[in-house]
């Protein structure tokens, strides 16, 4: 259904150029839109125009006009006046109303097959039958962008997208659930997964500044077939959750650089349990203190580099050493051995997922 403020912004552009007022009203004489004020009293002529078998009418020093969407009549138009001219206003505006009934039908209906075709909710023939109804191409490159927002319903940030690619008539820009934003991209032949990663920053950069919202943004990989949007909007969300687990720090993921993460992420729950009570003999992550789970981090951070993890700590080398030969006796783990460190550092990783899947419960 069209929105009252585009009715509204519609009939002012006519009275602009015609200087004739006019009125818009549902099929229950209510108003909708209007240039002029007093015409609430029109509500029975107008209920009893409803009725009528005409399809335009003189009345009161009003011309009555009817707008149809497919038969089933859906607004009345008022425009003051009794002249040739405003008959013929009347008309245009009527015909400017159908018009924008069909773009709008056309935009609810390609925006309704975009997520049905996302959420894998189509047979192949569906899919194929859509498409070419809707005027949608089926063999171009595209790929699916996840655009989370801090808040729930967040028309401004919707609004913000839509403003950036409304020129681009290819693009799909809609929602499936209350948080998340999804771009649906046409690709040209050339571009590759930089082109995405700049589109991505793009968007950020825009939400960040206009909508004044904190956004975090995934996407999948290219494909090339309509059928496979689902698999690339599939990828973007397990990048968005892999992002969530794992690298915090980003506000942009994409699924084709997760690296251990993405392996991790498909664990089972049982096997995660097994392997953490198998590296920690029944202890947890969360019982070391923040001194030694600083030093642990630092330590990855410059490659197990005992003399620059030591000056960036601003301490003494030995204690460096003395911390991590503690943390070798609690866990059997040095973290000098490469072998060690990669256990441990992966069994972390594992217990981040843990509990962002425990959180999911609550």
């Amino acid at each position: 259904m069209i929105s009252n403020q585009i009715l509204q912004s519609t009939i002012e552009g006519l009275k602009a150029i015609t200087r004739i007022d006019i009125c818009i009203m549902d099929t229950e004489g209510k108003i909708l839109a209007s240039t002029t004020t007093g015409v609430e009293e029109y509500e029975e002529a107008v209920l009893a125009f409803v009725n009528s078998p005409a399809d335009s009418q003189a009345l009161q020093g009003f011309q009555f006009f009817k707008v149809f969407d497919e038969h089933q009549l859906e607004y009345i138009i008022l425009a003051e006046g009794d002249s040739d001219d405003v008959y013929m206003v009347g008309k245009i505006a009527s015909f400017q109303i159908q018009n924008l009934l069909v773009a709008y039908k056309e935009r609810y209906d390609k925006d309704n097959f975009i997520k049905n075709l996302l959420l894998d909710n189509l047979l192949l023939v569906d899919i194929y039958n859509r498409a070419k109804k809707l005027h949608i191409e089926t063999d171009v490159r595209r790929v699916v962008y996840i655009i989370e927002t801090k808040n729930e319903k967040d028309t401004n940030a919707l609004e913000t997208v839509r403003s950036l690619f409304t020129g681009k008539t290819k693009d799909f820009i809609t929602a499936v659930d209350e948080k998340n934003i999804i771009l649906v991209k046409e690709l040209k032949p050339n571009e590759t997964y930089d082109d995405l990663e700049k589109t991505a920053k793009v968007v950020l950069d825009m939400l960040n500044t206009e909508a004044m919202t904190q956004v975090h943004i995934a996407y999948g990989t290219i494909i090339n077939e309509i059928k496979d949007v689902s698999r690339s909007y599939k990828e973007a969300k397990m990048a968005l959750d892999v992002g969530k687990i794992f690298y915090s720090e980003r506000n942009i993921v994409a699924y084709s650089n997760l690296g251990i993460g993405r392996l991790i992420y498909q664990l089972p729950m049982p096997l995660c349990k097994m392997f953490i009570r198998e590296i920690f003999d029944g202890k947890s992550p969360d019982d070391f203190d923040e001194e030694t789970l600083a030093t642990i981090n630092k330590f990855f951070e410059n490659n197990l580099n005992v003399s620059e993890t030591s000056r960036q700590l601003y301490i003494h080398r030995n204690t460096l050493v003395y911390r991590l030969d503690k943390l070798q006796k609690s866990t059997n783990l040095d973290l000098r051995v490469f072998e060690d460190a990669i256990t441990f550092k992966i069994a972390l990783m594992v217990v981040k997922y843990m509990k962002y899947m425990e959180s999911l419960e609550y």
